[in-house]
């Protein structure tokens, strides 16, 4: 997944102004206590931000 493709996911699932504040304000448990855009900026790979997102907010699995 490129990262402008997992940024219109979030965009479209959450709305961009929640999209924002999730990336940089939601901490992210699974991915060892980062956020979504601290993830992203050490490299992990987006579709695995994207999924632990959607896990963290209950977006139904065919979603992901």
């Amino acid at each position: 997944m490129r990262l402008t493709e997992f940024q219109e996911l979030v965009e479209r699932q959450f709305g961009p102004v929640r999209a924002s504040s999730m990336l940089l304000d939601h901490v992210l448990t699974t991915m060892g206590g980062r956020t979504a855009a601290q993830a992203i900026e050490d490299g992990v790979e987006p579709r695995d931000v994207w999924r632990a997102l959607c896990a963290d907010f209950d977006v139904p699995r065919d979603q992901w």
